[in-house]
């Protein structure tokens, strides 16, 4: 079966307007978003990032090719999940199988983001839910940071041609509207190649500080 690849989405969503100041990537974007949250000026939302996106064609061609809703989303996450249930333990596999065959190529290029300590987990199941909003990855870093510790958000390159996912389709009544997820599917292999310590230089704690890591999936 012939697999198509998605266009890039971050050739046509930047340069990108915030806080008046304009943006030509989305790592620069990220940085900026996580300089302010660190000082407090602004308070980061996410909503203004989701209008420009469903405003993109390219996006909108994301979201309508794709099969994957919230809804089959939050399922399949629970019952690929699951460990418990001996009797069905081939289903979570076939069930995936099923999904990949509607999957699409991750165009070369194109960043996504992700909240929080990267699962151990990832590069045996090969799964990720990610998300093209940096201002999602960072909301939901900061609901993930309960300890008040330093918070941590992951920034994803596409560096290979076979990495499988799917735009994840949200409800627009719903606050899921912002999240702008991308379910990964399939890759070769996850590597980080950088980690970056984002700090406030008013203040010297090591809790008043962002780390960044950036891998390239392949």
């Amino acid at each position: 079966m012939s697999r198509l690849t998605l266009p890039l989405l971050d050739s046509s969503l930047y340069p990108q307007v915030w806080q008046q100041q304009t943006f030509t990537s989305p790592q620069a974007l990220l940085l900026s978003m996580l300089s302010a949250t660190l000082s407090k000026d602004v308070t980061i939302d996410a909503s203004a990032f989701t209008k420009q996106l469903l405003a993109d064609d390219v996006y909108q061609e994301w979201i309508n090719t794709t099969v994957f809703g919230r809804y089959l989303h939050r399922n399949f996450t629970a019952f690929y999940q699951q460990t418990e249930d001996s009797f069905n333990t081939d289903m979570p596999a076939l069930f995936l199988q099923k999904l990949v065959r509607h999957a699409q190529y991750l165009p070369l290029g194109q960043v996504l983001f992700f909240a929080g300590d990267m699962p151990k987990s990832v590069r045996q199941t090969k799964t990720l839910t990610t998300t093209v909003n940096p201002a999602t990855a960072i909301i939901s870093a900061q609901k993930l940071n309960i300890n008040n510790s330093r918070l941590i958000i992951n920034q994803i390159t596409i560096t290979g041609k076979q990495v499988l996912g799917f735009a994840i389709r949200h409800n627009k009544r719903t606050s899921e509207r912002l999240r702008n997820e991308v379910l990964i599917m399939d890759f070769q292999d996850l590597c980080l190649v950088n980690e970056q310590a984002i700090e406030d230089i008013k203040k010297s704690n090591i809790d008043d500080s962002i780390l960044l890591r950036s891998y390239e999936l392949r």
